[in-house]
């Protein structure tokens, strides 16, 4: 174990760095978990654990053997946490890239268009999980999966669901090739009630928080669903609504 008292120690340097660019991740292929649960989920679902940063008294989970282990003091650990009021442990990860498959031979699928809330791009990733959805499709300058709001929002299902990056086109020819029909929270001419929509085997489109769908991936749906509310509501926030649609396509299920 190592113990490290300077803010200025270049490890502490390369965390503050994963915490605030996403360039700076891509370039080094890591990323940082920013809590004990965070760490407890990518032991758990084998995630790539290449440092373990800690303040004296945190409990630690058994930490596979080749892990760097660093032992900071509590001023330290502000420093280097994203988190507003640190939980006293955090990790560097491995990222784990995942190429966009040929087909997508699952059930269910959620794409986000231009969600750029960390927070509900990853309480989304969350819900997809917990609801079984075989994975999320993100398009138009989503929130990086690996921004340490998104992460803490998914509670650990960023190592369990995955998660892909396209363009529209290539969006649209793997639903083509797959055979799965895209159905848009969105309003147009042919909107249905979501309840009467066959959500067995889909993928369903959430646009951005202010926005909503971009045109081009309106054009890719084969129909647009509301989700009925009350008439002086004009709409759900991009969580609300994913979550709304899972339920419900999960219900379909027999869930």
């Amino acid at each position: 174990m190592e113990r490290i008292t300077s803010r200025q120690n270049p490890l502490c340097t390369h965390l503050r760095k994963l915490a605030s660019s996403a360039a700076y991740r891509r370039k080094t292929g890591e990323f940082l978990c920013d809590s004990p649960k965070l760490v407890e989920e990518a032991l758990l679902w084998q995630g790539d654990l290449r440092t373990v940063v800690f303040t004296e008294g945190a409990a630690l989970p058994p930490i596979p053997e080749g892990t760097r282990l660093v032992q900071v003091p509590e001023d330290v650990m502000a420093s280097v946490s994203p988190a507003q009021t640190p939980q006293g442990v955090l990790a560097v990860c491995a990222m784990r890239p995942q190429p966009l498959p040929e087909r997508l031979t699952g059930k269910r699928y959620m794409v986000l268009d231009g969600v750029q809330d960390p927070g509900n791009v990853g309480t989304i990733l969350r819900t997809a999980d917990a609801f079984s959805a075989d994975g999320l499709l993100l398009v138009n300058g989503c929130a990086d999966l690996y921004n340490p709001k998104t992460l803490r929002a998914t509670m650990g299902a960023a190592f369990r669901c995955p998660v892909w990056t396209c363009d529209v086109e290539t969006l649209g020819a793997l639903l083509r090739d797959s055979g799965l029909p895209l159905y848009g929270a969105a309003l147009r001419k042919d909107t249905v009630d979501a309840r009467s929509v066959d959500l067995s085997r889909c993928a369903v489109a959430i646009g951005s928080e202010g926005r909503g769908l971009s045109q081009a991936v309106m054009d890719l749906c084969d129909q647009t669903v509301l989700i009925p509310m009350r008439s002086h509501c004009e709409s759900l926030n991009a969580a609300a609504a994913a979550t709304v649609l899972l339920w419900e396509a999960a219900r379909n299920d027999g869930l």
